[in-house]
């Protein structure tokens, strides 16, 4: 993979608390390229392991003494797995992220993903809008925490992709401030069938007192779609509001040396590509298909990704994880073919 294809970002930075922006939800703000971009996310208790709600993906932890704990490592010194890169500004940096793109689609929530975003905090972010809040949300985080990479020249970040699986491994990596407790290594793998599996080779402290002062320490998955609406500070900018409509937060008393989480994704609308199929399938509750929409979205959960508009009255208010949301439900009332 060519160095040119890659884009590096300055810094997977912390985000900034601003006042709630409804009941319920905190909003993050910070000015982007003229306009700004706020980014709503879900409070903590409205959080809800996988396991509970199953919406999105189901997983499965795995400890030392599980077959397939050894099973999901990837072993990156072995060729037959595909060439391995040795990431030269991520492996050097610290609070630094680098987009790479994928040679396959990668389903993530049900939309596929071109391309992702390293970050050397130990986390993947998502999202196609680049913007100072990477911890905030988008994100597949095997272990998300103040790592600096840069503090050792046995540190490494590196990744493969081989068409089947993207690999990106954190090496030797050591928290910041806190070197002297020892040097982590993980792994996050993506597969092209949308399965995601997080593997922990060493773990020399217990993650739930990592200090989350200076970075978010988080282990999980997150998602969220964007609004843009006419700002009010230029007639030429766009606001631009992120949702965080749900997220995963798996159990980290689980993370432990060779240890793994296995995630699988379950069937979603975006799946569908006519209202005969959405309709027909069966394992796909709540999902209704979107006239207006389908000659290129096809449903209502791919409507609220990316929706542009001045009408206010589409704008989601999430009441819980696994809910509908308000465009969602508005998508269900324009009629179904």
């Amino acid at each position: 993979m060519s160095q040119q294809h890659e884009e590096s970002i300055g810094g997977d930075g912390l985000p900034h608390r601003a006042p709630r922006s409804s009941p319920g939800r905190a909003r993050l703000s910070r000015a982007v390229l003229g306009g700004g971009v706020s980014i709503d996310i879900l409070p903590d208790n409205m959080t809800r392991i996988v396991e509970d709600s199953g919406k999105y993906y189901t997983w499965r932890s795995f400890g030392p003494e599980d077959q397939r704990t050894h099973e999901l490592w990837v072993d990156m010194s072995d060729v037959r797995h595909g060439q391995v890169r040795v990431h030269g500004v991520l492996s050097n940096s610290y609070k630094q992220a680098v987009k790479v793109p994928l040679s396959f689609d990668f389903p993530f929530y049900g939309h596929y993903l071109k391309q992702l975003t390293i970050a050397t905090g130990g986390f993947i972010f998502t999202g196609d809008i680049t913007h100072r809040m990477l911890t905030a949300t988008q994100y597949i985080a095997p272990l998300m925490a103040n790592f600096d990479p840069s503090y050792s020249k046995d540190s490494t970040v590196q990744y493969l992709d081989n068409g089947e699986v993207f690999v990106i491994q954190w090496e030797r990596i050591r928290l910041s401030g806190k070197e002297s407790e020892g040097a982590f290594t993980f792994q996050a793998a993506l597969y092209k069938t949308g399965t995601i599996t997080f593997s922990y080779r060493d773990i020399p402290l217990p993650v739930d007192v990592i200090s989350s002062a200076e970075h978010p320490v988080k282990a999980g998955l997150s998602d969220a779609f964007m609004i843009k609406s006419p700002s009010s500070q230029s007639q030429d900018a766009q606001q631009q509001t992120i949702y965080e409509y749900h997220r995963v937060e798996i159990d980290t008393t689980k993370i432990a040396n060779h240890s793994a989480v296995e995630f699988t994704a379950l069937p979603t609308c975006l799946q569908h590509d006519s209202c005969e199929l959405c309709h027909a399938f069966n394992q796909t509750s709540g999902c209704s298909w979107c006239n207006v929409l389908q000659s290129k979205h096809t449903t209502c959960e791919d409507y609220s990704r990316d929706y542009s508009s001045t009408d206010s009255s589409i704008r989601p208010e999430i009441e819980d994880v696994t809910s509908l949301t308000h465009l969602q439900k508005g998508c269900e009332s324009d009629g179904e073919a």
